[in-house]
């Protein structure tokens, strides 16, 4: 910005934006000056660079809050928990079933964990009986990405919004058949049939004179 510039000349910018041409850095510095302006940087890669009269102090409020508009328009994907034991109750499965769909609706993944305790993790199938319900009730709008599954003494499955993707079925690509009779010797025609008999002409006797 301003005398931090290096380059020789510049292809200046007005403040209402106007193109006003290549100039050298000491005249566009001047300009910046008589309108009490800051000369600022704004493509230094450019050959050559180019160069804006602004308010810097407008111009990086201005540019702040762009920023900050952006970053509370910019949605986060987080992944929510939900947790279960072996015997949880069926209120409490509607409970969470209801959560699942808030976060989902959200934006957010959700992970259902069932923990096991001492001999519980000997029947995983309980496990998945708590967990079906939950991806069952919220079938509409989310998908399981993941699981069920066991992690160490406990089984999670992973919940993502949408539809499942469909497996993409493989190209087929038929393989190149070679010439016929490529390196073979002429095949006779099929079922040529008998061989015609020939036929000689019938002479007929010369009357006697």
């Amino acid at each position: 910005m301003n005398r931090a510039i290096r380059a020789s000349e510049v292809r200046l910018i007005d403040d209402d934006g106007a193109q006003l041409g290549v100039l050298p850095i000491q005249e566009a510095l001047e300009l910046a000056r008589s309108k009490d302006l800051d000369l600022v940087e704004v493509a230094a890669n450019a050959v050559p660079p180019v160069c804006k009269l602004v308010d810097f102090g407008r111009f990086k409020y201005e540019q702040t809050k762009r920023e900050r508009e952006a970053k509370k328009h910019q949605h986060l994907t987080e992944m929510k928990e939900l947790r279960l034991r072996p015997k949880t109750d069926d209120h409490d499965l509607d409970v969470r079933a209801k959560a699942a769909r808030k976060f989902l609706e959200e934006g957010h993944k959700v992970r259902i964990l069932v923990r096991f305790r001492g001999r519980e993790a000997q029947h995983p199938d309980i496990a998945r009986g708590q967990i079906d319900p939950i991806p069952r009730s919220v079938a509409d709008m989310a998908f399981v990405e993941q699981g069920p599954a066991m992690e160490g003494r406990a089984m999670f499955a992973v919940l993502a919004r949408g539809s499942k993707p469909q497996p993409r079925a493989p190209e087929f690509t038929p393989r190149p058949q070679p010439p016929m009779n490529q390196g073979q010797p002429p095949q006779p025609p099929a079922n040529p049939g008998p061989p015609r008999e020939r036929v000689e002409p019938r002479r007929v006797p010369e009357p006697n004179v």
